[in-house]
């Protein structure tokens, strides 16, 4: 068998029709895929160190939302150093990254494997990979046909990436992605309809110096929101600077913000710049907003107004020139309406709102997310392979996920752990029983009734067990946020950690 002139044909004009980058780039594999009677191909564009999948076909569904360092991974590294086609032996020696990951092949490793680089003049851009089960999957196809169908691949990749250069120059509609750092730990997961929304809202509103209100519930990502604002800016190349304002004990919450001058308080030692000093020409990222008292909302309002600060105990003003991004998950219309929250700072943070969907709301997002913490997990245990059955798949599908992303990526990692520890091998697969969803599709209550008698007890002894076994329970089911905590209690935040500390909790 052979690559006729009438396919390569029908592959360039479909490369080249006016349809999406995903939509073409998601044609050229599954014709490929069916052409070359693989079991498995895929599109993967090369940054930061890493491979990332744009199009895959016969591969897991987790498969797009990983990513592959190819320090971890030797055959994508063999790849990515060749300047040709390369066709790993059967009995390679070199793990597939690929392996486990074929649905019906689980416990089977890939045989054949082609790997063909992609390069714009001598710039690496991507790879083709072409996987079988079959050793001599790809044996009747020569070098030169598969470099016909990788020179496509890279014009192809390399228009649409031309294309998002161009668009990244016009503020109006760049599809601007999330911060990669660290590997892509900040990096924004998510093909669905609101995710792409918010990407296109941050893409807008990022270029300008407008303030930004991210609000969204605990754990769906606000502050890789409010850094991907931060990396599309003017000011990316000065600080980002993070302040967690449910954090603040009131006594220092002021000095945190604005700092303070030697002598102006016991304990004040030396002069110390604040969060606003150190955000100059930068971006200053304020989480938790709701959680300001409102005095210093009063004095967050003057600095936005006017652009100065003054430390405490100090006469003088210094101007500063800071980009405010504020997140909250309260409802700060109704904190304004009950009077908890002031109207002015409220409409001086809000000029331009973004909300992050809850991962309920983007269901289909949930295996990329569960692929990508699944690669970052592997690296970090130190696997060779760690894959998600079909059945967890599934399982991860049906949960409802009240702490969000956050809460996946817990999931992820607990499973992982467990399943290590139970296998006993470096090749890992998560079933649905090592993830302890037990209430798919239903959030778990806040509240259960105290177990065992009472009697015994006068009380107030019962009331204050009762106190601290629920917020023990609260805080467990929101990670530790006090703040969110607090909001499920229905009590003040500060009240919260009085009566944790009085009950021996903190």
């Amino acid at each position: 068998m052979s690559l006729s002139v009438n396919l390569l044909a029908t592959i360039a004009i479909e490369l080249q029709s006016g349809i999406s980058h995903q939509d073409r780039f998601q044609r050229l594999i599954t014709t490929l895929r069916q052409v070359l009677r693989c079991d498995a191909s895929a599109l993967l564009r090369y940054e930061q160190g890493a491979f990332r999948p744009l199009a895959t076909d016969g591969l897991s569904p987790d498969v797009p939302g990983r990513r592959f360092a190819i320090a971890e991974h030797p055959r994508l590294e063999a790849i990515a150093r060749a300047g040709d086609i390369v066709r790993f032996p059967a009995d390679s020696a070199l793990p597939d990254p690929y392996d486990g990951l074929i649905p019906g092949h689980e416990q089977l490793k890939v045989h054949a494997c082609v790997g063909l680089p992609l390069f714009a003049g001598q710039t690496l851009i991507g790879a083709l990979t072409l996987d079988g089960m079959d050793p001599y999957q790809f044996d009747n196809f020569s070098d030169e046909e598969l470099r016909l169908l990788a020179v496509l691949a890279a014009g192809a990749l390399n228009n649409a990436l031309l294309i998002e250069q161009l668009e990244h120059q016009s503020p109006l509609i760049a599809p601007q992605r999330a911060a990669a750092t660290e590997g892509s730990a900040g990096e924004m997961i998510g093909e669905s309809p609101p995710m792409q929304e918010l990407k296109q809202a941050i893409a807008i509103v990022a270029p300008s110096d407008l303030n930004v209100l991210i609000s969204g519930e605990t754990g769906t990502g606000k502050e890789l929101v409010a850094r991907a604002i931060h990396e599309g800016s003017s000011r990316a190349a000065n600080p980002l600077v993070y302040l967690n304002c449910a954090a603040l004990p009131e006594t220092v919450a002021e000095s945190e913000l604005f700092g303070h001058v030697k002598g102006a308080f016991t304990g004040a030692i030396s002069n110390r710049s604040g969060k606003f000093e150190m955000a100059d020409n930068g971006t200053l990222f304020l989480d938790e907003i709701g959680e300001l008292s409102l005095p210093l909302q009063a004095k967050l309002l003057r600095v936005l107004q006017y652009g100065d600060i003054q430390r405490v105990g100090d006469d003088s003003s210094l101007r500063v020139n800071v980009r405010v991004l504020a997140a909250t998950n309260r409802d700060l219309k109704t904190e304004v309406v009950e009077g908890r929250f002031r109207a002015d700072l409220y409409h001086r943070l809000s000029v331009f709102p973004l909300v992050v969907p809850p991962l309920r709301e983007r269901a289909e997002d949930t295996v990329l997310l569960a692929g990508f913490f699944c690669e970052q997990c592997r690296a970090r245990l130190g696997l060779s392979r760690l894959v998600l059955s079909p059945g967890a798949i599934a399982h991860l599908r049906a949960y409802r996920w009240p702490g969000n992303v956050r809460e996946l990526e817990h999931a992820i990692h607990r499973a992982a752990i467990f399943a290590r520890a139970a296998q006993g091998t470096p090749e890992v697969v998560l079933e649905a029983h090592h993830f302890a969803l037990k209430t798919a599709g239903r959030e778990t209550p806040v509240a259960a009734p105290p177990a065992g008698p009472v009697a015994q007890q006068n009380l107030r002894a019962a009331t204050e067990a009762f106190q601290r076994r629920l917020i023990r329970e609260t805080l467990n089911q929101h990670h530790h946020n006090w703040a969110a905590s607090a909001r499920a209690l229905e009590t003040d935040v500060a009240n919260l950690h009085r009566l944790a500390k009085r009950l021996g909790l903190k």
